[in-house]
């Protein structure tokens, strides 16, 4: 099946390349986008999805720099320690230096690529068939369609606008819903949660009976590797808990967690779970890419001075605290090496081992090569993050649970203090999420100040390290 999976993404990305070149940009007289033929059909329809999940995996966006790259930089959680060109501007991205030219274009090709992507959405959106859908498959097409147009402009709001319970009427994102040649305008953060929403809770209702149709069809497969429903459900609590809404947040995480659908994998089962796959229980949603390893050996694996990137000075201390139990994150996560006579280590927590070991024809079948970007843990801590001063009690035994599946024992109340607290649950985040791109969206959203990976300075919370200025291309191109 796998195989087959390979095969359809291919010709999906080539078919959607093509049309994207020809039938996409064509005008008509009338100053509109001309609609593409390909999407008159259910088959057409699923080969274009397919091209927007292909997109994803570019290094621009979740293959490198909104994963394991850019992201976990700002965090300081990775640096470089060359000093050469390309590690000059990995350095300048940690000192949050936005004007400096290799950062500029980063994120101009962050922002680009991801409209583009949007555009292609908007473009399945904009079909007949998609856009009046009534029953099984095209409900399911709209609602996958909706549930990415949301979880596209939700990460572009993170980085290029405030932290929404900070200004909720600042200046926030385009938020593109047609597929036109007009630029949409900018809109303040409070319209752009309120797109987000609308399209996240009406995708939620479209894909509600998905799991009666699994197996229909290639497209109904691997449904891990297509916004599902839970998915939508995840994204709502991760929203809602963005806008500090804890109590629709925990609404639903609970609903994923209470699914039964992902549940969280066994302590033992935490060594390569994420090793350049899918995890076959925790996640909910992730993208098929084969070449994921390529990106991911060069920058994480091996040891380029000008390029790879290392772990921040203190980082197993973070793994050392609290650690009564056996860590299995600490060796599942990270090698050992020797180099020039110390004792380094390397994040290979993403590390295709079949890829690297030259063994990739003997992966499991069930093993789906990729990017995680759900998971189950991130549900229970939102829930424990919810119920912290509500329900106390539960929200110990929803971070507790997490615990006991890593092989860490449970954390306690002396008679003096409670254990749980927020800075708790934020260094188990960290510990659990590391190079996967979520830390500095978390810590953005708590508006904690940022030491650096060397411990030497200590950025402080503000617009200044949080608020990713928006390219002048597009300003400049709106003038």
């Amino acid at each position: 099946m796998i195989k087959k999976i390979i095969y359809i993404f291919s010709l999906a990305a080539l078919s959607f390349s093509i049309a994207s070149c020809d039938d996409f940009l064509d005008i008509t007289p009338d100053g509109q986008v001309k609609r593409d033929p390909m999407l008159s059909t259910a088959e057409g329809i699923e080969d274009a999805m397919y091209g927007v999940y292909s997109q994803l995996r570019s290094t621009s966006l979740y293959g490198q720099e909104l994963s394991f790259s850019t992201l976990e930089i700002m965090s300081q959680t990775l640096w470089c320690y060359g000093n050469m060109s390309a590690a000059a501007g990995i350095n300048a991205l940690g000192r949050y230096e936005y004007d400096y030219s290799t950062v500029e274009a980063l994120f101009a090709s962050v922002w680009t690529e991801m409209y583009k992507n949007i555009s292609n959405v908007n473009s399945v959106l904009d079909a007949p068939l998609v856009a009046d859908a009534k029953a099984f498959p095209y409900t399911l097409y709209r609602g996958e369609a909706l549930g990415l147009r949301a979880f596209m402009h939700f990460d572009l709001v993170r980085l290029f606008a405030e932290q929404y319970t900070v200004n909720p009427q600042a200046e926030g994102i385009p938020y593109a819903t047609d597929f036109s040649l007009e630029t949409p305008d900018f809109e303040t953060l409070a319209q752009n949660y309120e797109h987000i929403l609308a399209d996240l809770h009406e995708a939620e209702n479209l894909l509600a009976d998905e799991e009666e149709y699994e197996g229909h069809g290639n497209y109904m497969l691997d449904r891990q590797i297509h916004f599902n429903v839970h998915a939508a459900r995840a994204m709502l609590a991760r929203v809602y808990l963005t806008m500090g809404n804890k109590e629709k947040a925990l609404e639903y995480a609970l609903k994923v967690i209470n699914g039964a659908k992902y549940v969280l994998k066994d302590k033992t089962e935490v060594i390569n779970d994420l090793a350049g796959v899918l995890s076959l229980k925790e996640t909910i949603f992730g993208i098929y890419h084969a070449g994921f390893y390529t990106n991911v050996n060069a920058k994480l694996q091996q040891t380029t001075s000008y390029y790879s990137l290392d772990l921040r000075n203190d980082f197993m201390s973070l793994y050392e605290k609290d650690a009564s139990g056996l860590d299995f994150r600490t060796a599942a996560y990270f090698t050992a090496i020797d180099q020039g006579g110390k004792q380094k280590y390397r994040l290979s927590k993403l590390t295709d081992i079949y890829e690297l070991n030259n063994i990739a024809a003997s992966r499991p079948t069930n093993l789906i090569p990729g990017i995680n970007l759900i998971r189950i843990p991130e549900m229970y801590y939102i829930a424990a993050e919810a119920l912290l001063e509500s329900d106390y009690n539960t929200a110990l035994n929803y971070y507790n649970e997490v615990r006991a599946h890593r092989g860490l024992d449970a954390i306690e109340d002396s008679q003096e203090e409670k254990a749980l607290t927020m800075e708790r649950i934020n260094e188990e985040r960290c510990k659990e999420y590391i190079g996967e791109g979520q830390t500095f969206f978390n810590m953005k959203r708590l508006n904690l100040d940022i030491l650096s990976h060397d411990g030497a300075t200590t950025y402080k919370a503000g617009k200044e390290i949080y608020v990713v200025p928006i390219p002048d291309t597009e300003i400049e191109n709106r003038y």
